[in-house]
């Protein structure tokens, strides 16, 4: 068993390099704030991830028989909700996930 001196130590240290790492986006953060850069990545990096993973999901259900219905009613039911509801992203994706549930349970 180790020494408790060696455990603390450990501990001491995983927690700096934790509370660093944790950290250093916020401070690098700081001076990008006005960053033309910055400013246009904040505004479309979450649209191009949700489409990305869309398309991946999608992609998925082509390759399965008697999804592609389902999986294009709940991707419409998503962007609707999602342009209809004030652009709530997690109540979009829930009721486009409960109405994917929902239609495979009916198939």
């Amino acid at each position: 068993m180790p020494e408790t001196t060696y455990l603390v130590a450990v501990l001491v240290t995983v927690l700096f390099i934790t509370f660093a790492l944790r950290a250093l986006p916020f401070a690098v953060l700081a001076p990008l704030r006005q960053s033309r850069v910055l400013i246009t990545l904040s505004a479309w990096l979450p649209a191009g991830i949700l489409g990305i993973l869309a398309a991946s999901t999608l992609q998925s259900t082509f390759d399965t028989d008697g999804r592609v219905g389902a999986a294009l009613v709940a991707a419409a039911v998503t962007v609707v909700v999602h342009l209809g509801c004030g652009r709530r992203t997690l109540l979009s994706v829930g009721l486009g996930t409960l109405a994917y549930v929902g239609l495979l349970a009916l198939l």
